[in-house]
């Protein structure tokens, strides 16, 4: 007797992606401290036991929906050394950054003062963006530290340029970001 089997039925993937926009929806609306599993039910269309079947809190319903709206992974390193390695990363960073909803990443960076479990879940995608990013960049860089220190700034800079300045990020930017700080900064980490 085979001891692989499921219990009840298959998840529904569709209820998922129902969940995860409900979540981001009623975020800029609300905003988290107020954002609650039954209004995240409600706008989702499902039972407040199926999100909770799922997710042990509203944290972790709002971190999953953050982590799915990730479209895609830095690009791969290529052979024509630092800069363009560095132009690659920050165009997609950019481009990532930009897609985002600002009264969502606004709600996000409230909500993560006020409730240590949603800090923790957006760190933890956080060094898994920086390490992946950090591994590109590290492919190129000769400096130990380099990439670590690029993967720390370079999202600052970034998001600074968009969510605060209200500035877009474009090619004339993202080549003074690279030729003008990081570089500069790069080569200046000790070997």
């Amino acid at each position: 007797m085979s001891e692989e089997f499921s219990v009840g039925r298959p998840r529904d993937a569709r209820r998922d992606a129902a969940i995860h926009e409900a979540a981001l929806a009623l975020l800029p609306e609300v905003g988290y401290d107020q954002l609650s599993i039954e209004a995240i039910a409600a706008r989702a269309g499902v039972a407040k036991t199926t999100v909770y079947r799922r997710y042990r809190d509203k944290a972790a319903v709002v971190a999953a929906a953050a982590e799915q709206r990730q479209t895609s992974a830095p690009p791969e390193a290529v052979s024509g050394g630092l800069r363009e390695n560095l132009l690659a990363v920050v165009r997609w960073l950019a481009r990532e950054i930009a897609e985002q909803e600002i009264g969502v990443l606004g709600a996000l960076f409230a909500g993560m003062r006020s409730d240590p479990r949603l800090a923790d879940e957006m760190r933890r995608i956080l060094h898994r963006d920086q390490a992946a990013m950090a591994d590109r960049v590290r492919r190129t860089a000769s400096a130990p530290g380099a990439a670590e220190l690029f993967a720390e700034v370079a999202p600052g800079v970034i998001v600074h340029r968009i969510v605060f300045a209200g500035e877009p990020c474009d090619d004339r930017f993202l080549r003074h970001l690279v030729d003008d700080i990081l570089l500069p900064l790069l080569k200046g980490v000790r070997r």
